[in-house]
Order: C-alpha cells, then sequence, then structure tokens
C-alpha cells in the first residue's frame, strides 16, 4: 500500500490495524458496507467485503500476509450458539489458512514456511451464524482480537506442519488427512473434480487440493479461552515445553504409559488410585499415568483426539465393535458424502487407543498405546458404500421384521462390510427416530467393525494371536 496518509489506521503497526477493526464490533456487515456506500448487489466472501471496503486494500492471494507491513493476516470466522449451558458457544468450522503447494512447500522448512510467513500474527474477527438470519450481511461482528500462537502450542503446531510435509515427501500427498495432526490440518480446498487435483512431486498419483487450516475444536479453544476469556476446565498434559524438543507429542504419550505395560488394570488402580469399580477405569488410569487429575487433557481437547479403550480377549479378538453418536434417518438423507457428519468426524478425528487384554487368568493387562485416524483411501472406500447404501436404504424405505421383542432391518450389517456397518444405538427397542415414511425406528449409528479394528492394531505393532 502506497496511500498510508489516506487510511484510517497505521498499516505497520499491528495494535494500530486491531483499533480500526475493532470499530467494527456490534455492526452487521450490512451496516459497515452501507457506511461506505457499497453497493448491496456486491458479491464475495465476508472477509473479501471488509478487505477491500472498510481496509481499504486490494485482495491479494500471495504468500505475503494481509497487511504486509505489519506482518498481521486478516481472518473473519464464524462462530455459533450451542444448547449447552456450560459451553455457549463455539467455533462454527475450521480456519482455513493457505493452500498447500504440495511441489514447493518439499523444500520449505517450518522456520522459513510460507504457512509461518503468513500466518504467525493473525486478526480474528469471530461474528454470530445465526441459522434464523436468511443473509449473511446481516451477522453481527462480536470479538476482534490479535492472535499469536501461544507458546505451549506452537511446538505442536511446527510438528503437525512436519506430518503433512513428511507425508508429501513420501508420495502420499493424496493420502493426506485431518486426522494425521493434533491442531493444524491439511483440509480438503475446493471440490473433488478433476480439475481441483494437483501434482505432487514424489508421486504420479494427482492428489486433491489441499491447505492448511487450524482445526475447528483448536478454533473452538481459541474462542473460549483467548476471546470469551472463559475459565478452562482443562489441564495440560506437557507442563514442561522443554518435553517435546526431542521428541513429538504423541511419541511422549506413548513412552510415559509403556511404562507401566504388564500390568493388570488392578494393579494400575491401586497405584493410581482409582475405582476398581469404575465404568472408565482404563482411560482414567492412562490420564492419571499422564499426571492428569482430572478426566479432560487440554492437548486432547484442542487436537480432537478421542481416547479408547480396547480389550482383546484372552483367545486375540475384540468382542466389542466401535460405535458413534446416533444419526436421525430423516437428516441423514440431506447430505452428501463428501461433507457429511460421519465422513467429517472420521477424516477429523484422531483416536488415542488403550489397549488391554485378558490373560489366561482373566486378568485384564495393560498391553500398549496407540495414536490413529481412519486412513484417507478406506474411508473414501469401504466406509463410504456403507454410509451411501444406508442413504439408498433409508430413502427406499427400510424393511423392519419384529421377532418377539427385537426388530430387524435390512441397514448394512457387520458381515457385509469389512470395515463399518449400522446397528441400533438406543436405550431399548422404543428409544426410535421417525423414518421419512412417517414410521418409527430403533435409533441406530455407524460403527467400526470389531475385526478391522484389532487388524489396525496388528498393523500398527504386536500379533495378539
Amino acid at each position: 500500500m502506497n496511500n498510508q496518509q489516506l487510511l484510517p489506521y497505521d498499516e505497520t503497526n499491528p495494535v494500530s490495524i486491531e483499533e480500526y477493526a475493532k470499530k467494527l464490533i456490534g455492526k452487521t456487515f450490512r451496516e459497515v458496507i452501507d457506511d461506505i456506500e457499497m453497493k448491496k448487489g456486491n458479491k464475495g466472501g465476508l472477509g473479501q467485503l471488509l478487505e477491500k471496503y472498510y481496509f481499504q486494500y486490494q485482495l491479494n492471494s500471495d504468500s505475503e500476509p494481509d497487511f504486509k507491513e505489519a506482518g498481521v493476516e486478516l481472518k473473519v470466522t464464524p462462530f455459533k450458539k450451542n444448547k449447552s449451558k456450560k459451553k455457549p458457544f463455539s467455533a462454527k468450522e475450521r480456519l482455513v489458512l493457505n493452500i498447500i503447494n504440495f511441489e514447493t512447500i518439499v523444500y520449505e522448512t517450518f522456520h522459513n514456511s510460507s504457512f509461518l510467513n503468513k500466518n504467525k500474527l493473525l486478526l480474528l474477527i469471530f461474528y454470530l451464524h445465526d441459522f434464523d438470519i436468511p443473509n449473511k450481511l446481516d451477522f453481527l461482528i462480536k470479538y476482534v482480537q490479535l492472535f499469536e500462537y501461544p507458546h505451549e502450542d506452537f511446538k505442536i503446531i511446527e510438528q503437525d506442519w512436519n506430518t503433512i510435509v513428511n507425508k508429501i515427501k513420501l508420495g502420499k500427498a493424496h493420502e493426506l488427512s485431518e486426522g494425521d495432526t493434533m491442531y493444524l490440518g491439511a483440509c480438503t480446498k475446493g471440490s473433488k473434480k478433476a480439475d481441483s487435483y494437483r501434482v505432487q512431486p514424489f508421486s504420479d498419483i494427482k492428489a486433491p487440493q489441499r491447505a492448511l487450516s487450524l482445526k475447528s475444536t483448536y478454533m473452538n479453544y481459541i474462542l473460549r479461552n483467548y476471546i470469551l476469556k472463559h475459565k478452562t476446565t482443562y489441564e495440560p498434559i506437557i507442563k514442561d515445553k522443554s518435553i517435546l524438543e526431542n521428541q513429538t507429542f504423541e511419541e511422549y504419550i506413548v513412552n510415559k504409559i509403556s511404562e507401566h505395560h504388564g500390568k493388570s488394570i488392578d494393579t494400575l488402580c491401586e497405584e493410581f488410585n482409582v475405582s476398581k469399580s469404575a465404568k472408565q477405569k482404563t482411560t482414567q488410569v492412562a490420564l492419571k499415568i499422564l499426571g492428569l487429575k482430572s478426566n479432560k487433557a487440554e492437548e486432547f481437547e484442542k487436537a480432537n483426539i478421542k481416547m479408547k479403550s480396547i480389550r482383546i480377549q484372552s483367545n486375540g479378538r475384540i468382542k466389542e465393535h466401535m460405535s458413534f453418536p446416533t444419526f436421525k434417518f430423516i437428516e441423514l438423507i440431506k447430505e452428501d458424502w463428501e461433507t457429511s457428519t460421519f465422513r467429517t468426524m472420521l477424516e477429523e478425528t484422531k483416536f488415542f487407543f488403550i489397549i488391554y487384554k485378558f490373560n489366561s487368568n482373566n486378568e485384564l493387562i495393560l498391553e500398549r498405546t496407540m495414536f490413529w485416524n481412519m486412513p484417507i483411501n478406506i474411508l473414501d472406500t469401504e466406509v463410504k458404500y456403507v454410509w451411501e447404501k444406508t442413504v439408498k436404504i433409508i430413502n427406499d424405505g427400510v424393511k423392519l421384521e419384529k421377532v418377539g421383542k427385537r426388530t430387524f432391518n435390512n441397514l448394512p450389517s457387520a458381515s457385509k462390510n469389512p470395515v463399518s456397518h449400522v446397528r441400533p444405538h438406543g436405550k431399548d427397542g422404543s428409544d426410535t427416530y421417525p423414518l421419512p415414511d412417517g414410521r418409527d425406528m430403533p435409533k441406530q449409528s455407524f460403527w467400526l467393525n470389531n475385526s478391522f479394528i484389532l487388524e489396525q492394531i496388528l498393523e500398527n505393532g504386536d500379533n495378539y494371536d
């Protein structure tokens, strides 16, 4: 910009830019653009409208921050109201940062990366996405704040960046998934049409275009703890940041718990003062080993890491399938696979498996732990097939057959797919959701097959046969 004297802020000073931006608080986008006589028919994203008509600079998509001389990148992002009184607000979506150039990022290091150059200091403008308001111009701007990654998060974001780049270096850009990382993700950007696929340097396979982004769960944490300043109920696992200088977060967690491999759950409960009758004692013990007093880990919350206890029987098999939340039939059939609730959940979630096994004396022994996320090639084949089959059956009309007190249906069963299936997930047969044709049906959910989970464990470590 060469018109500094005409601008209502100092383009070289982050604080001056923030002060000017704070004048937006309490206004709708329509009020802002009407004030500067912008035509109502002008189209563009909300961020682009503010860039062009409020901050008065030309839009750019280069590797430099929006306010180049101040090193500030402008990000306009929505949050929403929740029904929960404990967490009344949450981020509506991930925060997309910059497109990944597969061919150049592999020659960068984190500290000289285009990502860090562009996104080191963010000017966050939060607006309330009100689902009852039809026009986005009428959304209310609520919060404005400069944001720099907290020291305790910066090392993990660096490790996330390296994880993404290392996968591209292996010629696996087409297998990138948000579940690969903790706070910084590689989300799909654009459609899955052929023209949105990009060349990658170490493979002939074209990869879907992706962008670096801050995950929605990390945005939740920013919103609640830095913007709304609600007191956190979570405690960090990593209290000494030097711990991550020579190991990743995941390596630290796995190594810490490995010190207790081979101990029975009863012994661990006694050692860490966990009730032997506690329903979640297997996960509670793991958290206590990690030095947590509560049942909620700050890093797990930010990274959308879900703890799952896996119990392997003495015969080497897993008895239980892995469940997910129930879905409403009428809502499910309105979704598209690419943006569906189930696909999003599986792609964005990283699981922390705490693996126990019953020995010959029927004692439950801590075997090991591992981090796992759904491979993208399985997600978009086998899991997609089950999801699409489920939608088709619901649309065509589910076949229900009552035998005694049980009701059977023709939704995909565990024997029909090696990865996933659908099964009841209600309190009992009377716990139902309505079908599109008006009938009521016991609540259902998607599940991952126990045999598939065991297969993933075997591929990543010890053999339990």
